[in-house]
């Protein structure tokens, strides 16, 4: 593998792996906040990879994966900018269709989306200081959760 840098940008060639890894979960629901960050950056050792982009992937459609700085402030502000805007109690259409009482999870799920692609550069994310990766489980009810890490690189 050849290793180059200009300018503060470092290119590495070689031949690109793939590698997939899981991180599973238990949760309550209810917009419960978990922080992986710490699962994500061991799976990325587990690859051996040291530059490339890693996607950290919520399977389902009532969980969803974003950053934030995760301190109990931060979680308790998100759970009621949600509770505010996609309130449990309001009527939805899916309730109607399906009867499983959680169309308001469905919703919050889709907002913050299923997926977070981050770079990684000498095998280190290139997270900002405060920067976590967390997993949301909007579901209505507890849930065992498998997150996929997938890992391209060199």
């Amino acid at each position: 593998m050849d290793t180059t840098t200009f300018n503060k940008v470092h290119q590495r060639e070689g031949l690109i792996r793939v590698v997939t890894d899981h991180i599973e979960l238990d949760t309550p629901g209810n917009a419960h906040i978990a922080g992986i960050t710490e699962q994500v950056n061991n799976a990325l050792a587990r690859s051996g990879l040291s530059a490339g982009t890693l996607t950290v992937f919520a399977p389902g459609a009532t969980g969803a994966i974003t950053t934030v700085e995760f301190e109990p402030g931060v979680v308790q502000d998100m759970q009621e900018l949600f509770d505010a805007i996609v309130p449990p109690e309001k009527f939805y259409q899916h309730n109607v269709n399906l009867g499983d009482g959680n169309g308001h999870s469905h919703v919050r799920a889709a907002l913050l989306g299923p997926s977070l692609t981050v770079p990684f550069s000498d095998g280190v994310m290139t997270l900002g200081r405060y920067q976590e990766i967390v997993f949301v489980d909007f579901d209505a009810r507890p849930r065992s959760r498998s997150v996929v890490v997938q890992i391209m690189g060199v």
